[in-house]
């Protein structure tokens, strides 16, 4: 056990009110007494780690540490591959977060949404998730409540019908359960709304500590900000980009994004367990999931970076016949985090006019690096097929884990 303060309780009265599809009788079951949460303070917490738990977060934060390290040696610190490598990652790491939520997208509708080109609700949804995570990486050097706020409105901006909470502390209770007029049988009540934002004060002050083992803080402020549930939704996405946020700020992870919700997606049912047994006073199994999906993480981040790698090695060979000069090779980094291209991408963002970046597409058409997969005449995309198939393969392996 790695005992942190347990939630308290406190009794509540629930008047249920109809909408328009539950029973009269049901309305009246569900109106009555409950008990909402009530956050501990943690920010002074001072935790006695089993050695054999720190062992174990030990060897995880080295593992981070050392995939960090790996992502630049395979690419090189000034290789024009590690930042769109990164920015790769991250998008794997927002589609793994996402599909914890039962948010499920390919990589090509993903990237299709990144150039406007997508229908699909959900990947506009996992896109604003990037978005999150991309704020929650620029503000890991001001780690207090605001930032968390700017995250969480990057978050709910893009997702249709929650813009007016984007980025503001829940004003109403919310609960885990399966009714939706009351909190009455719920598995969790969060703390109410007027209790929020001293807790997450008070969360924040602990985030900022540098005197504790990092992964073993980012398990406690992950478990501690999930069962405060400071939002009205989103607060699972905005939790773990919290966490890489304090991975960036604490020297851990500093060139690219580690998968560490890829890890968590491999055992979603005791990660749930996990915060619940926090919620009662024990930290030792979040942090031992937050340890696993951290080894889990740069296992497989790693791994992702070599397949990706070779998709590139494989299309510079394929390009071998094109001058250097050619204005195919510009286009060539930029597909590692935009493996669907428009001409007006390019134009927006390699800086090329409209007939050069049509000129590099068909050159890289007739390498057999990109194939178009419209068919149309006007919003016409293409596609590196072996980039999608090498990240679709590892969203489906995670799931079938």
């Amino acid at each position: 056990m790695l005992q942190v303060p347990a939630f308290g309780r406190q009794t509540e009265y629930w008047v249920a009110e109809t909408d328009g599809m539950t029973s009269r009788a049901r309305l009246a079951e569900a109106s009555g007494e409950y008990q909402s949460t009530i956050p501990p303070r943690i920010a002074g917490w001072a935790p006695s780690v089993p050695a054999g738990l720190m062992a174990d977060t030990e060897e995880a934060a080295a593992a981070l540490g050392r995939f960090d390290s790996y992502a630049r040696g395979v690419l090189g610190d000034g290789s024009p591959s590690l930042g769109p490598m990164s920015s790769i990652l991250l998008r794997t790491e927002s589609t793994s977060s996402s599909q914890i939520e039962n948010l499920t997208v390919g990589a090509r509708q993903l990237a299709l949404a990144e150039i406007d080109q997508s229908k699909s609700e959900n990947a506009r949804t996992v896109v604003a998730n990037v978005r999150a995570m991309e704020a929650a990486l620029a503000l890991a050097d001001r780690l207090d409540p605001d930032a968390v706020l700017e995250m969480h409105r990057a978050l709910l901006s893009g997702q249709a019908g929650w813009e007016d909470h984007a980025g503001r502390w829940r004003d109403s209770l919310i609960w885990v359960g399966r009714s939706s007029v009351s909190p009455r049988g719920a598995s969790h009540v969060a703390p109410q709304a007027n209790l929020v934002p001293a807790a997450m004060d008070d969360l924040m002050e602990f985030i900022r500590r540098d005197d504790l083992p990092v992964v073993v803080q980012a398990a406690v402020a992950h478990a501690q900000f999930e069962n405060i549930h400071p939002f009205s939704d989103g607060n699972g996405r905005t939790g773990r980009a919290l966490v890489h946020s304090m991975l960036r700020a604490k020297a851990l992870v500093t060139s690219t994004t580690a998968p560490v919700s890829a890890g968590l997606l491999k055992d979603t049912e005791h990660y749930f367990e996990a915060l619940t047994a926090y919620r009662d006073g024990d930290a030792r199994p979040i942090v031992e999931q937050f340890a696993a999906a951290a080894r889990f993480a740069a296992h497989a981040g790693s791994d992702l970076v070599d397949q990706l790698s070779g998709q590139i090695d494989g299309a510079r060979a394929r390009m071998s016949g094109l001058r250097p000069q050619a204005a195919g090779w510009k286009v060539l980094p930029h597909l590692l985090s935009q493996p669907v291209i428009s001409t007006n991408y390019l134009t927006v963002n390699a800086g090329m006019g409209h007939q050069t970046a049509q000129n590099a597409l068909a050159q890289l058409v007739e390498a057999g690096v990109l194939e178009e997969r419209t068919g149309l005449r006007r919003n016409r995309v293409w596609q590196h097929s072996g980039i999608i198939a090498v990240l679709d393969h590892f969203a489906q392996s995670l799931i079938r884990r």
